[in-house]
């Protein structure tokens, strides 16, 4: 594994392994939510509805999934590397150890060529970012008639590598290309130059119980509440380094992260109407109390700089219909999720739909449009998404799985459980 990827790779286990449950700036997703565009306000299965929506734990369900559900485990992974920037710092690494071993008394000429490829990568690499978004979660649910009780840990996490290239290398590669031989050999890019990759990542742990009960109505409907009081974590990963020192052994990670914890809940309503209750509205916040958490900032000299991982409370808003064989739903967020890293916010219009077999197999799909405003950002783009999923329950057994494609990023997801 190239060392490039090993920094990457640590990022992402230190916010995992460190504790019992961490998650990432974006909210853990069932695999069934995540085929059908990420929602859940309104249609989650009780398993579900401790990480979706407190409220629809007290949800009338199928009767084949009203009394018990358990989720063990899901796991789901997105990946965004347009640019193939992992690969462009190992081949800008391979240029500057070529440059360093080169004879320079016997090849000037080599070494000239070897920094102006090296200008030409930095300049390519200038701004370019990968991501990866990782998420686990388990969750048992008791749907009882009188008050639904859950209880869930979730984990998911964002992490993202970033090029810059600092404009001092510009002039000074610049002039290498026609340096002479002297000029060469007093030349160690390993010390002069200042351009950098950077990684960041951001993640909140949660574990939690949930509560829901349903009120019958006079007129016949049927108002369901929820709450999840929790304890969560939040983690930041800020580590920068020139492109020549991510090949350095000596690093320590502690000097890189920073956490903070607390007790936090989500709160959850839904409203079932309709002459046989088929239709189903609801809205859940999540993180009902704000937190924030500095990331740390040990090298100024290569530009790093605090930044504010803020965990505000999230609502989102959902309707959907439901019938013998089909639930088709609709979703928003009415708060905006603000980046924290090199990303952009997003605020999530979502629809999905899901096609039942005799309960036996379960044919899923959805879409998302971000509509957020992200004009200026320069991360990785959260636009237009689609998703699509397949889940089978033979005898109260589930298995699920689930696909996501967008422009910028492919994700995958897949589930154990059982419901009945």
């Amino acid at each position: 594994m190239s060392p490039s990827v090993s920094r990457l790779a640590l990022a992402i286990g230190l916010t995992i392994t460190t504790s019992s449950a961490l998650a990432g700036a974006q909210a853990f997703q069932t695999a069934r939510s995540l085929a059908m565009g990420g929602t859940g306000v309104a249609v989650a299965h009780p398993a579900g509805a401790n990480v979706s929506n407190p409220a629809m734990l007290a949800a009338d369900q199928h009767s084949w999934s009203d009394d018990f559900g358990l989720i063990l485990p899901s796991v789901n992974a997105r990946f965004a590397d347009e640019e193939e920037t992992i690969d462009q710092i190992d081949d800008i690494q391979g240029t500057i150890d070529r440059f360093q071993t080169i004879d320079k008394n016997s090849s000037p000429q080599e070494a000239r060529d070897a920094a102006g490829q090296l200008r030409q990568q930095l300049n390519e690499f200038d701004k370019d970012t990968v991501r990866v978004d990782a998420g686990l979660g388990v969750s048992l649910a008791v749907p009882t008639d009188g008050l639904a009780v859950g209880v869930f840990t979730s984990a998911s996490l964002r992490a993202t590598v970033r090029g810059e290239f600092d404009q001092d290398d510009e002039q000074f590669l610049r002039n290498l290309e026609t340096a002479s031989t002297a000029d060469l050999l007093q030349a160690d890019l390993d010390r002069d130059l200042q351009s950098r990759g950077r990684i960041l990542a951001s993640a909140v742990g949660e574990v939690g119980i949930s509560f829901a009960r349903a009120i019958e109505l006079n007129n016949g409907e049927r108002l369901q509440l929820g709450i999840s009081p929790k304890y969560v974590q939040m983690r930041t990963f800020q580590y920068t380094e020139t492109v020549s020192g991510f090949e350095d052994g000596n690093f320590d990670a502690s000097d890189s992260e920073t956490e903070k914890s607390g007790f936090n809940f989500d709160l959850g309503v839904a409203y079932a109407f309709g002459d046989a209750k088929q239709w189903n509205a609801g809205l859940a916040v999540r993180n009902v109390i704000p937190m924030e958490l500095d990331s740390a900032a040990n090298r100024p000299e290569l530009g790093e700089r605090k930044r504010t991982y803020e965990l505000g409370p999230q609502a989102t808003a959902g309707i959907a219909h439901r019938g013998d064989f089909h639930v088709v739903t609709a979703e928003l967020d009415l708060t905006e999720n603000q980046a924290f890293g090199f990303e952009d916010d997003t605020q999530w219009l979502a629809v999905g739909a899901e096609f039942d077999a005799f309960r036996f197999a379960q044919l899923r799909l959805g879409a998302r449009q971000n509509l957020a405003s992200n004009d200026d950002s320069r991360g990785v783009e959260e636009s237009t998404q689609f998703t699509f999923g397949v889940g089978l329950a033979p005898f109260g057994a589930r298995l699920d799985v689930a696909g996501l494609v967008s422009d910028a990023d492919v994700g995958a997801a897949i589930e154990l459980g059982a419901a009945f």
